[in-house]
């Protein structure tokens, strides 16, 4: 699986012992208020002196059992960048179809200062409490603690019950700051066999036992009973988490932040049979289109049937029809930001106001590709910041894209976004693997990423003088995703304001007669740039020699992968091609001392290669060098050889040509 290496899985064992102490709320410390820094992490702003949860179960006779999660934090602030730790929410779920909503509530928030030697609480009063809706499935409760400050401690609590026991709520072990102690305790009837998951490589204290339970209940006559039963209590401790730092290229942090997941496999009651809960992808397809925002909403086309006949007639290539469609949609529709696989409104409203969300469009495309003859379904996508959904979940999915189906080939589509082309989708959707799903309740697994290598192709003539000038011509084409990527980051800005920082970015670089193509048109073809350029700042004169990198201002002199050691995934976004060609013209009176030495490198899966090649012919240099990235991730095990590749490279791009005085 391509994301192995990004939620490395275990089943919990037993680490290493943790020394047994007192963590409860309210035990605060002049030490501790005293404390400036982390011993452990002294660039930490704070740190998360404990954290501890449980869940436990209770039954009654309505609902039979539900669970509660209790959490408690203890927060020491550092700096003033630790200051937002102050400010805390929690989602919770209220788009059950047959459970009741969620419910949360915090307490025990308070802060805690050290003013004139005493210490000083101040309690969260009911106007620091907020509440909003997220969405129809996820409301959100927040707190902000009061008078906090460099130096202070804070706690809360919250208790979250619900009625969800199919999964558990993620309790989270690690996080931007450190953590110097957790603790997890869950409290399961015998009932419901649940697997354990650790998310990430954490040393983690944990154990199990089987105890007797009794909880009362009041039955159908009101009066009391007792359910007794059997009850499996488990518990997780750790210490001393280091926080989770940033590293360049990465995908979304939360990918590697340290867990432990509840899944509930199986329902084992007495004299019944067991029931399995491991949830197929069919189910979930299945679920998702009895849905009234989905499946109906799929079935409304006679709205659209005469712009479809308008549109296609005369057109028989079911290529060209489908590229006329996506076209249309995209430029008539307007997306609101929002991102839901369900639609809000509907698409008869949205169609009218030519604006709706993620799904209100593409729906719409699949609908009208579907009245062109185009064989088009939905596609369920997490987007990167959503995570990876790596088991079957309604909830882990939060977006929709089409997929047309012509003459045995699949193409993805996204008509809510005005850069997006057949096959090239937004960024953050390119997030491993998406499901497709059909009327029929079947559903298949797409590969989001895509295979082919975005290519950026850079052509430079130029000549130099004897006095450290240069000048010539730049051709740039960029192709496929290395396009969309250069539209959506220059679609709002101007050409002027784009040529001085691209200029700044090339080493004052003063940039001429400057031409592009493709940048908000023909969005399936390169984008095309050419300019004149000169600079005084590309040579070295010394001792009458003449010094030069043998590609000019694209030079890379510094390694992006500077880390000792790597805690996450590399990831590139897509795989790219960067190829230079670079003629340069030897100044008159001067002749080659020097050159680079021609190389080749590549991993050891060939998933990234590079070459530099240099030629000398008559007054003329040619230079030619390619890096191709053949992966879009690659495992953090493969850090060190991918930071030694990158320092081979710059070093060879940094080895000079020497001219000298004929």
């Amino acid at each position: 699986m391509k994301f192995q290496n990004l939620a490395v899985v275990f089943l919990l064992f037993c680490f290493s012992k943790i020394n047994a102490q007192n963590y409860e709320l309210g035990k605060v410390t002049i030490t501790e208020l005293q404390e400036k820094t982390n011993p452990k992490d002294t660039a930490a702003p704070a740190t998360i002196l404990f954290k501890k949860g449980r869940t436990f179960f209770t039954y009654n006779k309505d609902v039979g059992f539900s669970a509660n999660h209790v959490y408690e934090f203890k927060i020491k602030i550092y700096k003033k960048e630790g200051l937002d730790w102050a400010n805390q929410k929690v989602r919770f779920y209220i788009g059950y179809e047959n459970l009741n909503e969620d419910r949360l509530e915090f307490t025990n928030a308070i802060t805690y200062n050290l003013e004139n030697g005493a210490i000083v609480k101040t309690k969260l009063d009911n106007q620091g409490t907020f509440k909003k809706k997220v969405n129809k499935f996820w409301n959100e409760k927040m707190i902000t603690l009061p008078n906090v400050k460099v130096g202070s401690i804070i706690e809360y609590k919250y208790i979250l019950k619900s009625e969800n026991i199919v999964r558990l709520p993620d309790f989270e072990i690690q996080y931007d700051i450190p953590v110097n102690y957790f603790e997890y305790k869950t409290e399961i009837p015998e009932f419901y066999i649940y697997k354990p998951i650790l998310i990430g490589k954490l040393p983690i204290e944990s154990e199990a036992k089987l105890v007797d339970k009794n909880q009362s209940f009041d039955n159908d006559y009101n009066r009391t009973s007792l359910l007794s039963f059997r009850q499996i209590n488990s518990s997780y401790k750790g210490k001393d988490i280091p926080a989770l730092a940033q590293e360049p290229y990465v995908n979304n942090i939360e990918n590697y932040k340290g867990c432990i997941q509840y899944e509930l496999e199986r329902i084992r009651y007495p004299d019944k049979p067991d029931k399995d809960y491991t949830i197929t992808w069919e189910g979930v397809a299945s679920t998702i289109f009895k849905d009234e925002s989905f499946g109906k909403e799929l079935n409304e086309k006679n709205f659209l049937i005469e712009d479809v006949k308008r549109l296609l007639n005369g057109v028989e290539s079911l290529n060209e029809r489908m590229n006329i469609v996506f076209k249309f949609v995209q430029n008539k529709m307007n997306w609101n930001e929002e991102k839901s696989y369900y639609t809000d409104k509907g698409i008869v409203k949205a169609y009218a106001d030519q604006t709706g969300n993620v799904a209100e469009i593409n729906f719409i495309l699949i609908n009208m590709l579907k009245l062109g003859g185009v064989d088009a379904n939905p596609v369920l996508v997490s987007t990167i910041e959503n995570g990876v959904p790596v088991y079957p979940t309604r909830t882990g999915f939060n977006y929709v894209i089409a997929a047309a189906q012509i003459d045995g080939k699949q193409i993805l589509l996204d008509a809510s976004h005005k850069f997006t082309s057949p096959n090239i989708l937004p960024l953050d959707v390119l997030n491993w693997k998406g499901r497709l799903i059909k009327k029929d309740g079947t559903s298949l697994e797409i590969n989001l990423d895509t295979d082919n290598l975005s290519k950026e192709f850079s052509s430079v003539i130029a000549k130099m003088d004897a006095f450290g000038k240069v000048e010539g011509k730049i051709r740039i084409q960029r192709t496929d995703y290395d396009a969309y990527n250069f539209r959506i980051k220059n679609a709002n800005r101007s050409q002027e304001d784009y040529l001085d920082k691209y200029g700044g970015q090339l080493g004052d670089l003063k940039i001429s007669n400057y031409v592009v193509e493709n940048k908000n048109t023909n969005l399936s073809n390169p984008i095309i740039e050419t300019f004149e350029f000169s600079s005084d700042n590309q040579i070295e004169i010394i001792g009458g020699k003449i010094f030069v990198n043998p590609l000019l201002f694209f030079t890379r002199s510094k390694n992006p992968f500077s880390q000792e050691k790597r805690q996450m995934g590399i990831y590139f976004g897509y795989p790219t091609q960067e190829r230079f060609n670079v003629t340069l013209d030897i100044p008159e009176g001067y002749q080659i001392e020097a050159m680079p030495t021609p190389i080749r490198i590549a991993s050891e899966n060939k998933e990234i290669i590079y070459t530099l090649n240099v030629l000398n012919q008559g007054n003329k240099i040619q230079i030619s060098s390619v890096k191709e990235i053949n992966n879009s991730i690659f495992a953090a095990e493969d850090y060190n050889g991918l930071k030694d590749l990158f320092q081979k490279m710059i070093a060879s791009q940094n080895e000079k040509i020497i001219l000298k005085k004929i």
